[in-house]
């Protein structure tokens, strides 16, 4: 891992930049310093917002400047860490069945398996949560299997329901609200990421693993009706 990169963002923000691409070392450094600034946040510290290899540290202009903020993130750096904590396992059901896999024949074509074998890949994936981004309680998964990672569709299709377990790539997310999306959809999940609750906003946190558990179609509607009651 190279040493971190600081960049200026807007005149309330500094990104620290600890790798170029997906690496599970540097997101561990993100998460060490996220952890290290929310148990001694510096004077305007606001929050730090996680992300796949960087952290964006939010402050208050009135209060600090980014030079002040940067020395402090430099002296969290270099402090002894504590070791990580391992997050939650979470388990999540997913139907594979009728129209809530839309895209499992063409990813099927696409990957040359079958739809079992999609199937298969899928659940056998190295599920954990690294990010919260684009649309409120998308948690992006990373580790979908290589033999199923495909780059997004060409053009996005509209309507898309909220629970649709989608994939690009290394990325897995459960969709959280009716909306677009030019990822493949493969399943659906009575899981509500989405939680309702103030206090606790997100089901997953950042650091959590997923797991996926096949369900059939009745179990599927059986478990949304739970969840809505």
């Amino acid at each position: 891992m190279s040493v971190p990169r600081f960049r200026v963002v807007a005149e309330h923000a500094l990104l620290i930049d600890f790798a170029d691409a997906l690496s599970e070392t540097a997101h561990a450094a993100v998460l060490r310093l996220d952890r290290a600034l929310a148990a001694a946040p510096p004077p305007g510290f606001i929050e730090a917002v996680p992300a796949y290899v960087s952290l964006l540290v939010d402050f208050d202009p009135l209060m600090t400047d980014h030079a002040t903020i940067a020395a402090a993130v430099r002296r969290a750096l270099v402090q002894d860490a504590a070791p990580l904590v391992a997050g939650q396992r979470r388990e999540v059901p997913v139907c594979y069945d009728g129209d809530c896999q839309r895209d499992l024949a063409e990813v099927a074509e696409r990957t040359g398996l079958t739809p079992e074998a999609v199937i298969a890949a899928h659940l056998a994936g190295d599920y954990k949560v690294f990010l919260y981004g684009f649309a409120p309680g998308y948690a992006y998964l990373a580790g979908v299997p290589a033999a199923i990672a495909l780059p997004r569709k060409p053009a996005p299709v509209r309507a898309v329901p909220a629970g649709s377990v989608i994939i690009a790539g290394p990325q897995c997310l459960i969709t959280t609200l009716t909306m677009p999306t030019g990822w493949w959809i493969i399943g659906r999940t009575p899981t509500r990421v989405l939680t309702g609750r103030p206090e606790r906003p997100f089901l997953f946190d950042v650091g959590d693993s997923v797991v996926f558990r096949r369900v059939d179609r009745p179990t599927f509607e059986r478990l949304t009706r739970e969840a809505r009651t």
